[in-house]
């Protein structure tokens, strides 16, 4: 089925689909810490681990949800969030199974270099990934166009691999969680709204 033949998403339930699991997982992972420290959760070791076992417990069950309304909104999950699904619930899953936080911070970093590598193979082969997943998003984008476009992501995704493995190595878990949670996101929009114009130099009507 084409892509425009999905039912679009309304703003709200997008925005909900793409934060909510994210801002659930902050919230539950302080509430997670709130509540060692008050010794509500006596079996854990320490609060940074307490934080991560709320948090990435909640961080699954929200992301299974959202995936589940978006497939009742649409009839469709598109391919990057049944990955993304995928690895939440790998990796949180060994997180809760071990009670090691460091697979939930490594959970990024393996989707970073997955999105990386599918858009430098999608360069390199001469078909652009990101125009396969989002052609209908942005019609009028030149084939050059959709080239750079999904180089500077591919690049962007590197540089975000980067940062993580850097913030979980030398962060505190809870300077991490703020990272991930805000500074990731701050990059995302900003990076976005730095491709405008790119998008309007090579087709695409800005309105």
């Amino acid at each position: 089925m084409p892509a425009n033949d999905h039912p679009p998403l309304s703003t709200s339930s997008n925005l909900a689909i793409n934060f909510g699991p994210l801002l659930l997982f902050f919230a539950a992972s302080k509430a997670g810490k709130a509540m060692f420290e008050r010794g509500d959760l006596p079996g854990l070791r320490d609060a940074d681990m307490a934080s991560a076992m709320v948090g990435t417990g909640v961080f699954i069950i929200a992301s299974l949800i959202a995936a589940a309304w978006h497939w009742t909104k649409t009839r469709h999950l598109p391919p990057a969030m049944i990955f993304t699904t995928v690895i939440v619930v790998l990796f949180g899953g060994l997180t809760l199974w071990l009670q090691d936080k460091a697979f939930i911070q490594l959970k990024p970093t393996i989707i970073y270099a997955v999105f990386a590598a599918l858009l430098f193979g999608g360069l390199f082969t001469g078909r652009p990934t990101l125009q396969l997943v989002m052609g209908e998003a942005l019609p009028g984008l030149s084939p050059r166009g959709w080239r750079l476009l999904t180089r500077n992501w591919a690049l962007f995704f590197l540089a975000l691999l980067a940062a993580n493995e850097a913030a979980r190595r030398f962060l505190s878990y809870d300077d991490w969680l703020s990272f991930k949670v805000w500074g990731v996101t701050v990059a995302i929009l900003v990076f976005t709204l730095a491709q405008t114009p790119l998008l309007a130099k090579h087709g695409v009507k800005m309105d």
